[in-house]
C-alpha cells in the first residue's frame, strides 16, 4: 500500500509514509489519513517516495491546513533526493520542517 498510517498515541503523533509516487492517485488514502485524526505531530515520512507531483504539493498544504485548525505541527522527513529538490524549489521549507 503507497500510504500507511502509524499512531503514536503516547505522544499524540502520527507518521504518514508514503512509497513509490506520491501524486494524486494516493489522494484519497493520504487524506483518509488524517482528516478524522487529533494529534500534535503529523510526520511525513517520504523515504519511500521516489516521485513527487504538484498534486502532492497541494496535499501537503491541505494537511497543514487541517494541522492548523488544532494548532498541530506538521514535518517532512528523509526525502529522496529528487523529492527534496521539488520541496526546495517549491519553497516548502519555508512551510514545513524538512529532515
Amino acid at each position: 500500500m503507497p500510504v500507511q498510517v502509524t499512531q503514536i498515541s503516547a505522544e499524540q503523533k502520527i507518521v504518514i509514509s508514503v512509497t513509490g509516487r506520491f501524486d494524486y492517485s494516493v489522494h484519497k488514502d493520504f487524506r483518509d489519513a488524517y482528516a478524522k485524526e487529533q494529534a500534535k505531530t503529523f510526520r511525513i515520512d517520504l523515504s519511500k517516495a521516489d516521485y513527487m507531483d504538484s498534486s502532492a504539493l497541494g496535499m501537503l498544504l491541505l494537511l497543514k491546513e487541517h494541522a492548523e485548525k488544532s494548532n498541530a505541527s506538521v514535518s517532512i522527513h528523509s526525502p529522496q533526493p529528487m523529492v527534496r529538490k521539488v520541496l526546495e524549489i517549491a519553497n516548502f521549507d519555508k512551510f514545513f520542517k524538512i529532515s
